[in-house]
């Protein structure tokens, strides 16, 4: 296990200076540091551990054991036996890596944070310390400038940030107190306290990407460019400063082209292009969805823009689908398949009979076919409720043709007119169902109930009222 002896502490001093900001930031009532076991990670807890104990701050050690390599176990025992030396709380959670389309690396990734976040929640920490350093910064950026990645892909790690997208949480924020200090500094600081640490076998595989830039490109570049990471790390410094300018921007944009949650078009139109694609990027970083390529969005914007004025365009995207209604552009989440859905306008399709039911006096019935939950509000006006017990009822999507009185002083008017004067877009309009009883509609859902079937109770007798909510 490791030794702890005295002698010089290069990383302390810019530790202890990041370690102080984040204090005077965040005022953490408690700490935490993902270990891995490695050299990066046992050196973070070391200095963690004279901080947090200098501070007075309770430090938690959190450690994910992937199983990916025969030495996971030997790993586990590592941080554990390292942690009790110290006197530090341990903790570990195991997680099973099943490779998705982005591969192991990403899919470990996504496992790793998810179970640090769950050990936040365990332990109420909200502050959670990385020992991504200096030269992870450099790889970083130098990956994003390979992917062809824009000011925003080239600002690298923050110092600290909110993840809740990895680790499940809005409350706890990601901190990386070494990103200043270089890996070769971290070496040192572990030979002079005699830190052991364990190796990864995968960081010398060059299968994976960042493995054959760190082991190829990076000292290639050492020593052509000494201290090549410093400047890299004031480049990526120069590029989120730019980014935020771009942001400032989009914001101003986006308050100005935005309607509800909708952008008007003629108002984005009126923007050059390079502002166009700053805007949407933004709006898209503000909903929580994945950035969109360059290419996507000249494709998006071009479709969207340029399509007739009655048409309806769609783009799909993998978070969300970006449709165009009445001159705005709207962020529609992506609509499941439902079994009673039909295209009233699609004469090939298999025309599946309505779904009959009776009320029995229930507040609400559920309907998974037409997505949603029927409710049966008491009301003062509204269907009998003796009637409506007895009554041959179904729920079935609009066929076409269907008319509705919505007030006795409104005409009848189609369902389609009715749902263009409320503003309801069409791809809403076919999935919102209709109840009826024989010939007769009683209520539409988004438009509300016939009022012909409609009356008021006599002596305080009640009535129900039928309201749709879509699950």
């Amino acid at each position: 296990m490791s030794r702890r002896s005295s002698g010089p502490a290069p990383a302390a001093g810019p530790f202890t200076q990041a370690f102080h900001g984040l204090r005077t930031e965040y005022s953490p009532s408690s700490i935490a540091v993902a270990l891995s076991g490695g050299l990066d990670s046992m050196v973070l807890l070391h200095l963690a551990h004279e901080a947090a104990k200098v501070a007075g701050l309770p430090l938690f050690a959190f450690h994910v054991h992937h199983g990916l390599s025969p030495n996971a176990d030997a790993w586990h025992a590592h941080c554990a036996a390292a942690c009790a030396e110290l006197g530090v709380v341990f903790d570990h959670r195991e997680v099973t890596v099943e490779k998705g389309k982005s591969g192991v690396e990403a899919a470990a990734r996504k496992q790793r944070y998810a179970a640090l976040g769950d050990m936040c929640r365990a332990h109420g920490v909200e502050l959670l310390l990385t020992a991504h350093h200096l030269d992870d910064q450099a790889e970083t950026v130098l990956l994003q400038l390979l992917r062809g990645s824009g000011p925003a892909g080239l600002s690298g790690m923050d110092a600290a940030n909110r993840a809740p997208t990895l680790l499940g949480d809005d409350r706890i924020v990601m901190a990386r107190p070494l990103l200043a200090v270089a890996r070769a500094e971290l070496e040192a600081y572990a030979a002079a306290q005699q830190i052991a640490w364990v190796e990864d076998e995968s960081n010398s595989d060059p299968r994976y990407t960042r493995n054959a830039l760190r082991h190829t490109v990076m000292p290639a570049l050492a020593q052509a460019f000494p201290g090549f990471q410093r400047r890299i790390a004031r480049s990526s410094a120069h590029a989120a400063s730019s980014q935020r300018l771009l942001d400032e921007l989009a914001a101003q944009d986006l308050a100005a082209c935005l309607d509800g949650e909708a952008i008007k078009l003629p108002c984005l139109r009126a923007l050059s292009a390079d502002r166009i694609n700053n805007l949407l990027r933004y709006w898209f970083a503000q909903r929580g969805f994945g950035m969109p390529s360059t290419a996507w969005l000249e494709q998006m914007v071009a479709q969207l823009t340029s399509a007739r004025e009655d048409a309806q365009p769609l783009v799909a995207h993998p978070d969300v689908d970006v449709r165009r209604y009445r001159e705005r552009l709207l962020l529609v989440p992506k609509l499941p398949d439902l079994a009673g859905l039909r295209d009233p306008d699609d004469e090939g399709i298999i025309v599946k009979h309505a779904q009959a039911f009776t009320w029995a006096g229930e507040l609400s019935i559920a309907f998974p076919d037409y997505g949603g939950v029927l409710h049966f509000d008491p009301a003062p006006l509204g269907l009998d409720p003796a009637w409506l017990r007895s009554a041959k009822v179904e729920i079935d999507f609009r066929k076409g043709g269907e008319r509705l009185k919505l007030a006795p002083n409104r005409p009848t008017r189609g369902l389609k007119q009715l749902f263009q004067a409320h503003d309801v877009p069409a791809w809403e309009r076919s999935r919102l169902p209709i109840v009826s009883s024989g010939f007769d509609l009683l209520f539409a859902a988004g438009l509300g109930m016939d009022c012909r079937f409609v009356s008021e109770g006599l002596e305080g007798a009640g009535r129900i009222r039928l309201r749709w909510e879509s699950t």
